[in-house]
């Protein structure tokens, strides 16, 4: 469950609470009863494991393009007629 981070507006009072997706947000403060809001705050994310960008779109060795035959090669002999 999301822990969300609340503060009042009247005393500054500065609290969290560990809350379903379903429950009703807090909207008194526990300390003087008045009138609370929600902060929002930047959130760390690590991602891993397979399936992600760094691991996935990078071409593999197997896969990388063959070098095409150098264009220097003799060209065939011209036909005679």
């Amino acid at each position: 469950m999301p822990t969300y981070q609340y503060q009042c507006t009247a005393c500054e009072h500065a609290f969290e609470e560990v809350q379903s997706f379903t429950d009703e947000p807090i909207s008194i403060c526990p300390e003087c009863g008045k009138e609370v809001r929600k902060i929002y705050s930047n959130v760390g994310i690590v991602f891993k494991g397979s399936g992600f960008y760094k691991t996935d779109s990078q071409v593999k060795k197997s896969e990388a393009p063959k070098p095409t035959p150098a264009a220097t090669s003799t060209p065939p002999p011209a036909k005679s007629d």
